[in-house]
């Protein structure tokens, strides 16, 4: 990871493709979304971050939670990273960090309306095992790199990683 005097580590696009493969579901139900939504939350009011929490499956929100200091417009932010997974079938932030890797944005690149889609960090594909992505689970409230960084971290103890 490279990162500037004080600021959060910026994971390379390599390690957001490993994050992705190793983070596979063998199944992923409405009781399995209730937990892992109740986990982020956990974590969330640990840290007292002002997220709102988003977990969608097969086009269905099986999970929402706003914590205190959110507001409505991380719902919209959630809709917006959560189009770029369901588009993409990738992690937004990577989607972002791929195109900036090349020297380039998503915004100019993808010709994609912005008000709909942000390649921003924050929004990871719930991929299931010999099935493919079938869902996205969001945080957003904090810096995009945080954001992931949430989402990853309770992914990895769901999964038991």
């Amino acid at each position: 990871m490279s990162a500037g005097r004080n600021e959060t580590p910026v994971p390379t696009v390599a390690e957001l493709e490993e994050q992705e493969s190793r983070l596979v579901f063998r199944r992923f139900t409405h009781d399995d979304a209730w937990a892992l939504g109740s986990l982020l939350v956990e974590l969330a009011r640990e840290r007292q971050a002002p997220v709102a929490i988003d977990i969608h499956r097969a086009g269905q929100q099986l999970f929402h939670a706003a914590l205190p200091g959110s507001t409505p417009d991380n719902d919209a932010w959630i809709a917006r990273k959560r189009r770029v997974v369901e588009r993409y079938g990738s992690a937004s932030y990577l989607v972002g960090s791929r195109l900036r890797a090349k020297g380039t944005t998503f915004e100019e690149s993808s010709r994609l309306d912005p008000d709909r889609y942000a390649a921003h960090g924050g929004s990871f594909p719930v991929t299931v095992a010999d099935v493919g992505v079938v869902g996205s689970v969001t945080v957003s409230g904090l810096p995009q790199v945080d954001d992931h960084r949430l989402v990853v971290e309770a992914l990895e103890r769901f999964l038991g990683e």
